[in-house]
């Protein structure tokens, strides 16, 4: 008696420590998602914005090493994965990549899709204070809803509907121009707005469209995403390289590959490439919900910052009405309302 007394004390300590544990890592890798967020954004838009003598890194180079270091902290994570054994890491990469040449062709588009997105996100933090690229780069809740109905043939309930609509409500609401915004973008960015919006819709498109086709490509197919993401970095590098030799080739030609590189901007190419293994990790540990709160938490400190540190950014009525309007669409299109019923009677 005994010791079944203690075999179920011990299985319910050990349960525990695993259910703490859990919410543990639920919790922090939400925070971490927050700071990766927050941070790509902030120091993106002030590493595109600064003023300085020698000339400017190049965004397209920029990608290209955010690719190299993704493809390198998944081998990191496959070698883990392989209990830190060289001999399995290389046998697993040979038999899940070069074996299997079909499955890893899938990943050229989504791949080169991503590519073009993340190329997108430099010209539009080129152009766009952080505050307002926060808020309307969440169109790609409405972009990669629309595409998993037409390619996952996904069932959208009526809170996600509803949640669309108020979305594109409150986009609106923040792009509505006000002439202190008008003023305030004139005096302090040097950018296009319309280039900046333009480049943030393009985007939204591009991600919805690569997210659901990447999703598509996971449920078919038994490989994981740390193998998955090799492969797009892969294709990324290559199409990356093709981007700096045609838009870029003269100036690194002439300059070097590297050139305008400081701190600040290795600090946005490693945020760039932790950006989607973060993401994997809140897939993992957290739910959609969380997911949502740590979004709309960092529009609210990207806005802050924008307006504290940044000084680019002055926030309206108008934009205050469409960030709220954001933040409740994530909230609503995340709300998954448990069915109500008559019990069971014994």
């Amino acid at each position: 008696m005994e010791i079944q007394k203690k075999l179920v004390l011990e299985v319910g300590i050990s349960e525990g420590d695993n259910q703490t544990m859990s919410t543990n890592l639920k919790y922090l890798s939400l925070s971490i998602l927050v700071f990766q967020t927050t941070s790509l954004v902030l120091t993106m838009r002030y590493s595109r914005t600064l003023k300085e003598e020698r000339p400017r890194y190049l965004s397209s180079t920029a990608v290209v090493i955010a690719e190299l270091l993704k493809i390198t902290a998944c081998i990191l994570l496959v070698y883990k994965d392989s209990k830190c054994s060289l001999r399995t890491l290389n046998r697993v990469l040979h038999d899940e990549i070069l074996n299997k040449p079909m499955e890893t062709l899938k990943l050229a588009i989504p791949s080169g899709i991503y590519t073009l997105q993340n190329n997108l996100l430099y010209v539009a933090l080129s152009n766009l204070d952080a505050a307002t690229y926060q808020v309307t780069y969440q169109l790609k809740i409405l972009t990669t809803a629309l595409f998993s109905v037409s390619m996952l043939s996904k069932k959208l309930g009526v809170y996600q509907w509803l949640s669309l609509v108020i979305l594109m409500a409150g986009v609106a609401f923040v792009q509505w121009p006000s002439d202190l915004q008008t003023t305030t973008a004139k005096e302090l960015s040097a950018g296009s707005q319309l280039m900046g919006l333009l480049a943030v819709l393009i985007a939204c498109f591009s991600s919805g469209f690569a997210g659901v086709y990447f999703e598509k490509i996971l449920k078919e197919t038994k490989q994981s995403v740390w193998i998955r993401n090799i492969q797009l970095g892969f294709f990324g590098s290559i199409f990356g390289l093709m981007g700096v030799y045609i838009y870029d080739g003269e100036l690194v030609s002439k300059n070097g590959f590297f050139q305008g590189y400081n701190k600040l901007t290795w600090i946005v190419v490693v945020l760039q490439a932790l950006g989607g293994l973060v993401i994997a990790a809140v897939i993992k540990y957290a739910d959609n919900i969380l997911k949502g709160f740590a979004t709309s938490l960092s529009i609210i400190l990207s806005t802050l910052i924008s307006y504290f540190w940044l000084q680019d950014f002055v926030p309206t009525s108008v934009f205050f009405l469409g960030a709220v309007l954001v933040i409740v669409a994530t909230f609503l299109y995340s709300y998954d309302p448990k069915p109500t019923g008559n019990p069971t009677k014994a």
